[in-house]
């Protein structure tokens, strides 16, 4: 390893072989077995993590639960202000986290930076939250008598992430549910394990400081081990999980088997963008160019298909080949570089099936789509032109292809967006005030996230995220997501000094 990486690595508290799982502030050594972690542009192990064993899960799961007892107590402002820090602390190493993060996800280091400062506007927003827990006081019925609604803690938290935001999402979820009183375990990806312990020891360092321990926990494993015990444990109040649709239904079917709260899931995207006749033909190019290409088509909110207007179809689709033609392609870490690579063989391969697929039924790859040969996962951004019958179009494919359809009017447009199996986010690029209004509508687009001149990706913390339909129905980040993670409390207060029942029952013995 050269010497800018293990200063890097050094900055970030991580060394060759690092400890998987931390119980607190309490790194714990040992495991089953090592996880290292592959560098996607150039196939070379950074640095290896030791695979914790059921013993040291058991350590993690105790130690969150008996904090847990401790920390809902502490006023919630208070939390805030360890998340302050922890925030704070981000700030300082943005740069060297996002440095790490690209170079174990392949994604430019303008995307990785750009998640580290999701991390910091999450943390800053939950600050603010942590004064405005609000619940409710509601009209009784009844004389001398009032109705409350509280917040309360709810418990351990399990945080599962994927490999393509592997410190964002963990934001997220972890930051907004130490405001609210939970402890946290964090199951990463076991793709990108460095990231995950990068944040625990900056976790760690706030925490220590103020005599804190068990409200941020880590414990790295598959999605077999250490995810699958996570979900099944009844001391687990709430599970968050990123991920595939068949993953989703699996966690939701062994959490209602065990009558658990339903958990928040963030499953497949299979995202649309429509362009009419009278768009912004560059503004909706360059949009749609970053969603097929950012995070090499490796994003939940990925724009996997255009939907254009049949008299602006030809003009759009010569501008997008062209885009998609000078995409430079290389190594995350040069400022020159637009796209890296995919996260490993397995994700090259998968695309390159996808393409099959696509060419089989009738589609046509009309630029990209190869492997680039040499070290690392790397490959050419592909169009295809397509059209609606096509299975694989309703299919998520995790790598930049960008299916092309026409269409004749707004209302083919929208149920074509709407005729795929997920839901997470869409867009429309219009001048048309009654176009960008009938696709918010609820005739409209049937998806979670619905945009007007912009693209799919790019979602801000201050609004909810999450999606509708295969892609899970859960809620992350802004708006009231926060009460995902407390449990709510009705309260009747009768200050009349009389029996006075609802509904106007007398009841006289």
């Amino acid at each position: 390893m050269d010497m800018k990486k293990k200063n890097l690595l050094r900055q970030l508290g991580l060394k060759a072989m690092n400890p998987g799982a931390c119980a607190g502030t309490r790194w714990i050594s040992g495991g089953v077995g090592e996880l290292p972690s592959v560098n996607p542009a150039t196939e070379e192990v950074i640095a290896t993590a030791t695979l914790p064993g059921q013993s040291a899960y058991e350590e993690v799961v105790e130690e969150a639960r008996r904090a847990f007892l401790s920390w809902r107590l502490v006023p919630a402002p208070k939390r805030g202000q360890i998340v302050r820090e922890i925030t704070d602390e981000l700030r300082r190493k943005k740069d060297a986290l996002g440095r790490l993060v690209s170079l174990e996800t392949g994604k430019i280091f303008e995307e990785g930076r750009g998640e580290v400062e999701e991390m910091i506007n999450s943390g800053d927003r939950v600050v603010g939250l942590s004064r405005d827990l609000n619940g409710l006081t509601i009209p009784s019925e009844r004389v001398g008598h009032l109705l409350r609604e509280t917040w309360h803690p709810l418990g351990p938290v399990g945080v599962i992430t994927a490999f393509n935001f592997p410190v964002a999402v963990w934001s997220w979820n972890a930051l907004l549910a130490a405001v609210c009183g939970d402890t946290v375990i964090w199951k990463p990806s076991p793709k990108t394990p460095l990231s995950a312990i990068a944040v625990q020891n900056i976790c760690n360092a706030v925490c220590e400081k103020h005599g804190i321990s068990g409200v941020f926990n880590l414990c790295l494993g598959g999605r077999n081990i250490v995810g699958e015990m996570l979900v099944r444990d009844p001391r687990i109040s709430l599970i968050s999980a990123t991920g595939s649709c068949a993953m989703g239904r699996e966690v939701a079917s062994i959490i209602a088997g065990r009558l658990g709260r339903a958990p928040i899931l963030e499953l497949g995207g299979n995202n649309a963008v429509i362009v009419m006749n009278d768009a912004n033909l560059p503004l909706a190019a360059s949009n749609i160019l970053f969603g097929a290409v950012g995070t090499a088509g490796q994003r939940c909110t990925t724009t996997r298909r255009v939907i254009a207007h049949k008299a602006i179809a030809v003009e759009l689709r010569k501008m997008l080949v062209a885009a998609f033609g000078k995409v430079k392609i290389g190594d995350p870490l040069s400022p020159r570089t637009l796209m890296g690579p995919l996260i490993d063989a397995d994700a090259v391969e998968n695309m390159m099936e996808a393409l099959r697929h696509a060419v089989a039924e009738g589609g046509q790859v009309l630029c990209g789509g190869k492997r680039i040969s040499g070290k690392g996962f790397f490959v050419e951004p592909a169009i295809v032109a397509a059209h609606r019958d096509m299975s694989v179009i309703k299919k998520e494919t995790f790598a930049p292809i960008l299916y092309f359809l026409e269409c004749e009017s707004l209302e083919e447009a929208i149920a074509l967006n709407n005729d795929v199996p997920q839901g997470l986010s869409s867009a429309i690029f219009t001048e048309s005030i009654r176009h960008a209004e009938t696709f918010l509508g609820p005739t409209g687009s049937d998806c979670g996230l619905a945009n007007v001149n912009t693209g799919t990706s790019g979602a801000e913390i201050g609004g909810a995220f999450g999606g509708e339909k295969d892609t899970g129905g859960g809620r992350e980040a802004g708006s009231n997501a926060w009460q995902w993670y407390m449990r709510r409390q009705t309260t009747a207060i009768n200050y009349s000094g009389e029996t006075v029942l609802a509904q106007g029952i007398q009841f006289v013995s």
